[in-house]
């Protein structure tokens, strides 16, 4: 007898498919028989059959291979788990974001594992997995192994090995305690402390041939799914190179920022010295520690970091144009604050500028390719008016200073004169003041340029990244709430258009800097944690934001929460939760 997805492919009417079922069991020959519904087709098939059958039917309709299916608009599943009941599919692939994640993280576990494969337990004690470098993860390696290039070739040759062989990734869960104990066994000590404050009860466990590892999210099924990737040497490890969301088959070229690398290393060593490296490191100091100390030691640390920006700027005698960019929720306001204080102690007066001011009448403000009005383009400031006013101001002379009418979309004149004394210094805060176009008609000896970002040292464990866009979306739930009335739904979902902005207006131009500013506190995620979790509860379950909601949910579960008493009146983190020093 046919199956019921025989019978619809086949053409069979309704009747006969009708007389064919057993009502009791709503199947054929008592078995469970399911409706799926993808686009525009409907299929049916079994109850148990896994979603990568399933998938297989509808790879047709997608250009690049499916990864996960979202089941009825709510729950994202990996392809190996099974159908239960009628349902409406949606298929997710290697070129959407979540599923470039999800190919980014199975790389990683084909990583780890081809670096032990290739390496001995000897010589091989921890794989660690940083941060993001030339679109790819910068990796080191710790024990007696040597990292180079004949090694690399190896692992590369082990990866693709694996990939040709469609190892299975197998998942299975196990109790929290046997998962600590597991953890331990295989000297993975940053899990066994990272899972001593997990509150569920069980554990997921990812498996390819022997070697088991925990990763936080979603992967693929086998390593079949992983056929692009490069590795290379570069700085105390290695690099390993990843397509990009959008484009799933390609691995772009390697080339890596040079001072954002440094700023990275840097901000690395100083967790590590500090003995935080780590999410169970952080919980360790919250629950064992004294986490007023490790406050005041992180604030101190930055405040530091920024007087001794403001003195490279004061040892330039020239420099009468401090231009300050960064990404969405860098702190660029409190840093500019901080740094202006600064500036005061080295004998400076330091004069805010906002490019904002700058922007043309309304009706020349160019458009995107949906017609709406594009203001983040360099094009919706009028550069020309910019640079006149500044090379004015700069020869001594007396400006009257635009100021915007966001309400009118029209730009007015200042009734009172702007005039540079001797010792004063303009500071400009702006998402293009690293572009060299905004200031083309100004001497490179009169700039000095700042690039600001909350780069996140802190990893949850030595093979899971927290990425720094992460860090910055939860910042920005926080302070919109607080600031604008905006929902944890609306920030998510404006958030991937926020990010579309800083790829073109704000890295390409990131290593123009002069100096660079990680704004981000090692403990301030623990702060964030009460602050926004009743924010993502709030999030509609039927909404296309809440899968991302529920992974910020997810992880938060891995974090002890602190309280914002301890966080001092000047900190960067007080623009986000208030009650900060400069009204924000």
């Amino acid at each position: 007898m046919k199956s019921r997805t025989e019978m619809f492919e086949s053409g069979t009417n309704q009747t006969e498919r009708q007389d064919r079922y057993d009502n009791r069991t709503g199947g054929i020959m008592g078995k469970k028989i399911c409706t799926v519904k993808s686009k525009e087709k409907t299929k049916c098939y079994e109850a148990g059959t896994t979603y990568r059958r399933i998938a297989e039917d509808f790879q047709e309709d997608y250009p690049h291979s499916i990864v996960l299916v979202s089941v009825n608009q709510r729950r994202l599943q990996e392809l190996n788990k099974t159908l239960k009941d009628d349902c409406q599919l949606e298929f997710v692939t290697t070129a959407d974001p979540v599923g470039n994640q999800t190919y980014r993280r199975s790389m990683c576990l084909l990583l780890v594992k081809a670096v032990h494969d290739v390496g001995t337990e000897a010589c091989v004690e921890r794989v660690r997995i940083h941060f993001s470098v030339s679109k790819g993860y910068y990796c080191t390696v710790e024990g007696s192994l040597v990292v180079d290039e004949a090694f690399l070739q190896k692992v590369e040759a082990r990866m693709h090995s694996l990939v040709e062989e469609r190892v299975p990734i197998e998942k299975y869960t196990i109790h929290t305690d046997e998962a600590v104990e597991l953890f331990h066994k295989y000297k993975m000590y940053d899990k066994e402390r990272l899972f001593e404050y997990r509150r569920a009860s069980r554990v997921n466990i990812y498996r390819m041939n022997e070697y088991e590892d925990y990763y936080y999210g979603y992967m693929v099924p086998d390593a079949g799914y992983l056929q692009y990737f490069s590795l290379h040497l570069y700085g105390e490890g290695f690099v390993i190179q990843m397509p990009v969301q959008g484009q799933p088959n390609v691995v772009p070229p390697f080339a890596p920022h040079r001072k954002l690398f440094h700023v990275l290393q840097e901000s690395v060593a100083w967790g590590d010295r500090q003995g935080i490296d780590t999410v169970g490191a952080l919980n360790d100091q919250v629950t064992k520690g004294d986490m007023r100390e490790v406050v005041l030691v992180q604030e101190a640390h930055q405040e530091r970091m920024i007087g001794e920006i403001a003195k490279q700027i004061a040892d330039r005698p020239d420099v009468k144009f401090v231009l300050i960019a960064g990404p969405s929720s860098s702190g660029k306001t409190t840093f500019s604050h901080r740094l202006s204080i600064q500036l005061k102690v080295n004998g400076l007066t330091p004069r805010p500028i906002a490019v904002d001011n700058y922007f043309v009448d309304r009706e020349r403000t160019p458009r995107d390719e949906n017609g709406k009005y594009d203001f983040e383009c360099l094009e919706a400031i009028d550069i020309e008016l910019f640079n006149h006013d500044m090379k004015a101001l700069l020869n001594g002379e007396e400006v009257y200073m635009p100021v915007f009418d966001f309400k009118a979309g029209k730009q007015n004149r200042s009734d009172t004169v702007t005039k540079l004394g001797s010792n004063d210094i303009l500071v400009i805060e702006g998402i293009h003041c690293l572009n060299p176009r905004l200031t083309e008609m100004l001497d490179d000896a009169n700039k000095f340029k700042i690039y600001i970002s909350a780069l996140t040292q802190l990893n949850i464990d030595e093979h899971n990244r927290i990425p720094s866009t992460d860090g910055r979306l939860i910042r920005r739930l926080v302070r919109d709430a607080r600031t604008r009335g905006t929902s944890a739904q609306g920030t998510i979902a404006m958030w991937q258009s926020v990010r579309r902005g800083e790829e073109n207006n704000i890295f390409p131009f990131q290593e123009e800097a002069d100096a660079m500013f990680n704004s981000s506190l090692l403990y301030e995620l623990a702060v964030l944690k009460p602050y926004v979790e009743p924010l993502l509860f709030g999030v509609d379950k039927k909404s296309e934001e809440y899968t991302e909601a529920k992974r910020l949910l997810k992880f938060f579960d891995y974090f002890v929460g602190i309280g914002s008493e301890v966080v001092p009146m000047k900190s960067l983190l007080r623009e986000f939760i208030g009650g900060g020093c400069f009204n924000l």
